[in-house]
This record gives structure tokens, C-alpha cells and sequence, in this order.
């Protein structure tokens, strides 16, 4: 009962702080049930215990979510009748529907769901050579105000919960299975700051990551943030295996801070510090994500500043062109140019990738889809 009364305090504090989505005629608080997808293994195993069920069950449920990936609770048919609808009194199994589904011709899908309050979320699927990525949203809307993105339209209206995160991921391995096609890799990199909702990310992280669970190994999972220095701290002490990465964008505090307002609260020298501070307590490589973005950080001079800022850094440099988002006044980097960055910074010994573009012919760019079509909560 513990774990229920915690949720209920949680939900009805989120209650208490979203707007009421214009859509919804009343003015009630929405009736959200818990995710059964937010429980760890070891917490449905000690619901089960609370509601005087054997703990074992846990497994054949997890087993019903993550291998059979069953949309009812009655399909769960070695349950009892009576857990099964104690499950359904307790949990949601859905808590997304699906609102759109753009495809691209170069196989990337990208979703558009609404939650159970009525607010909408983006979730990403990229076709790549070595597997099937799926990019996740950690919020509703986000409060970082980076200038070039369509996440922030609109602002923070609310954190996910871990099972609204993790049903991203259950919902397109269902789409995937129609083709009999698997999700290999997770990158936290849609909607929203990770690190700003840290805890519901490191549950859905050890929801998926878990043999029982979704079971994406560690090494194929990404975390990304806009530098939130104190949680890369605590994410350094957390000793994972998975590949962290750092919105970079610009070589210097003044730029910086133009692009990326959080540059402000966090200084670019310290945050360098922690940075440092991670690949030393790991061992393990950071990943600079740099958008490129034309006349503003695209030029040879800013790679030259780029390259002695992060010498000596255990680091990957990704270098993104960037998506046209038409509420952003931003323009890509001549093809001529992007290459001229690349080839700057690998003459000073820098590890350095061009991303592939992707999903260019539907609303690729992060928070685009939810710009357009949701308009109410954008504003």
C-alpha cells in the first residue's frame, strides 16, 4: 500500500501544476491511472506480496509486457481472474495512443501519442545498419528555452512518469513486430531535459536495461543533456555502462549562452569540469553533440576554438546538421562548410562524425510534429 500512496501523492502534486489542455470541456483533474510499466521488477513483486499474491507472478507478468507484449490484461491467461482485475483496478497497461504516425521513405517513423491528461509526446524510430533506435521523451514540453529547438515551444507543462517513458519504447517494439523487427538501441534525446526528470530516467533506464524487461543492453542505451552539471555528477557516480552525451553547440560562454540559455546557470568552464569528472570516474567516452547552424558556430575559426576548448577530453564530436524548424529562424550549414568543420577538427586529432541525416520528407526535427499539429500546447 506504501507504493500506491507514494504514486497518489506524486500524480495528484502533477495534477496540481499542469494547465488543463483547451481540448477538455470540464475543468476536472484528469483520472491517471499508474503505469504498470513504472514498476522495477522487485516493486510489482512487492505489490504482489501487499495484495497477498505469490511474488513469482511478477515474472510471468513481466514476461506478458516485455516478450509477449500483450495490450490487455486479459490476455495475461495464467493469472487468476481476480489478480487480473486487481491489475486492472490498480494499473493502466495503455497509458499513450497513438495520433499520428508519419513515415519516411528512408523507414524512419516518428509518433506522435497522447497521454492520459490529453498533452501529446514525440517518440522517434531511426532504421540504422546496425539496428533499430528508438529516441525517447522524458517531458511534456521543456523548460531549458535551447533558441534552435521546438521542444521548449510552449514551455514545461509536465514531467513523464517512468512508464509513460518506457511505453514508448513497448509501443513502437509492437509496430516493429508486425514487421518482425526488434528495437536495438535507445537514445534519451526527444522531448524535454532527461536530467531534469532525472529519477523517472534512471527507473525507465533499469526497466529496459533489466534481462526480464525490455533487456537493451547498457552500451546501446544514450543519455544526452544540455549540461545540468550537478546531475552529471550523480550520473558519473551511478558507474553505468551507457553512453552519455552533451549538447556542446558552441565553442565558447558568449555563443553558448546565445544558443542555449541554461549556459547561464551553468558556466561552460565548470561544466567542462564535470565532464572531466565523468570520463575520469568512468573511463568511458563522452559524446559532444554540436548542431550546426549557418553564419552562427559553422565556421573554420569555431572549429579551431572547438578543438583546444575539449583537448584532452576522453570525446567523441558528433556534428548535426541542423533540421529547418520554420518557428526558428535557423539555416543549415553548406555541405562544403560541414565538411571543412569535420576535416579542422580532425586535424588537431579529434574523433569526429557527421550525422546521417534522417526523416527529412515528415517533421524530423525534435518537438516539430507536436509544434504543428498541437498547436494549444505550443503557444
Amino acid at each position: 500500500m506504501e507504493h500506491k500512496k507514494i504514486f497518489d501523492e506524486r500524480i495528484n502534486d502533477l495534477v496540481e501544476h499542469i494547465e488543463q489542455p483547451k481540448k477538455r470541456e470540464k475543468k476536472e483533474k484528469p483520472n491517471l491511472k499508474e503505469s504498470i510499466y513504472s514498476l522495477q521488477l522487485d516493486e510489482l513483486k512487492q505489490w504482489l506480496k501487499e495484495h497477498g499474491e505469490k511474488p513469482f507472478r511478477a515474472n510471468q507478468i513481466y514476461e506478458w509486457l516485455y516478450e509477449k507484449r500483450v495490450k490487455t490484461f486479459d490476455e495475461m491467461t495464467n493469472l487468476s481472474k481476480p489478480l487480473r482485475d486487481q491489475l486492472k483496478e490498480n494499473f493502466a497497461l495503455t497509458t499513450l495512443s497513438t495520433i499520428i504516425k508519419q513515415e519516411s521513405k528512408d523507414g524512419t517513423i516518428k509518433f506522435l501519442f497522447q497521454l492520459q491528461d490529453g498533452y501529446s509526446i514525440e517518440t522517434v524510430l531511426m532504421r540504422h545498419d546496425y539496428g533499430n533506435s528508438v529516441c525517447v521523451t522524458t517531458q511534456v514540453g521543456c523548460r531549458i528555452g535551447c533558441t534552435f529547438c521546438a521542444s521548449t515551444l510552449g514551455g514545461l507543462k509536465r514531467h513523464l512518469l517512468a512508464g509513460e517513458i518506457v511505453e514508448q519504447v513497448v509501443k513502437v517494439q509492437q509496430a516493429l513486430d508486425e514487421v518482425d523487427e526488434r528495437v536495438s538501441h535507445i537514445v534519451i534525446m526527444g522531448i524535454g531535459e532527461p536530467f531534469d526528470n532525472y529519477d523517472a530516467m534512471m527507473n525507465f533506464l533499469k526497466v529496459i536495461n533489466h534481462e526480464k524487461g525490455l533487456n537493451i543492453g547498457a552500451r546501446h542505451i544514450t543519455v544526452s543533456t544540455s549540461g545540468i552539471i550537478p546531475k552529471i555528477y550523480q550520473f558519473a557516480d551511478e558507474q553505468l555502462q551507457i553512453n552519455f552525451a552533451l549538447s556542446l553547440h558552441a565553442p565558447n560562454q558568449e555563443l553558448r549562452q546565445k544558443l542555449m540559455p541554461i549556459a547561464r546557470a551553468y558556466k561552460l568552464d565548470k561544466l567542462l569540469e564535470a565532464i572531466r569528472y565523468y570520463t575520469n570516474k568512468t573511463g568511458r567516452r563522452v559524446s559532444f553533440e554540436y548542431g550546426l547552424f549557418g553564419g552562427v558556430n559553422d565556421s573554420v575559426e569555431h572549429a579551431e576554438e572547438l578543438a583546444k576548448l575539449i583537448k584532452g577530453i576522453k570525446c567523441h564530436v558528433n556534428l548535426i546538421p541542423v533540421n529547418y524548424v520554420p518557428e526558428r529562424d535557423y539555416v543549415r550549414t553548406p555541405k562544403n562548410q560541414i565538411f571543412a568543420f569535420e576535416k579542422t577538427l580532425k586535424k588537431h586529432g579529434i574523433n569526429v562524425t557527421i550525422r546521417r541525416e534522417q526523416g527529412s520528407d515528415i517533421d524530423a526535427a525534435c518537438g516539430q510534429l507536436r509544434a504543428k499539429e498541437r498547436v494549444h500546447e505550443t503557444r
